[in-house]
Formats: structure tokens, sequence, C-alpha cells
């Protein structure tokens, strides 16, 4: 079973991304520009803990 990273949005804090964890991401935090429903826009998303 794969793990898996959350991914939450800058702006307003919406947790709405599921990302496959990779090995080779330790201790870097992953951030993707993706589209947000709540803000309606595309902003950064940001791995939470």
């Amino acid at each position: 079973m794969t793990k898996k990273i959350v991914l939450s949005c800058v702006e307003c804090g919406n947790r709405n991304y599921t990302v496959p964890a990779s090995k080779d991401t330790g201790s870097v935090r992953i951030e993707r520009k993706k589209y947000c429903t709540h803000c309606n826009a595309h902003t950064v998303h940001k791995q939470t803990i």
C-alpha cells in the first residue's frame, strides 16, 4: 500500500488534493500549483503534516 501526501491551499487552507508519496521526498515538502475550488483560482498547494 502506497502512502499518500495531502496538499492544502496556502490561501484558504482547504485540503483538497492527495498525491502518492515517492521514496526520494524525504525531508522536502512538496509544493504544486493546483486549482482550488474554494478560492476558484489556481493557487500554490503545500504538503501538510
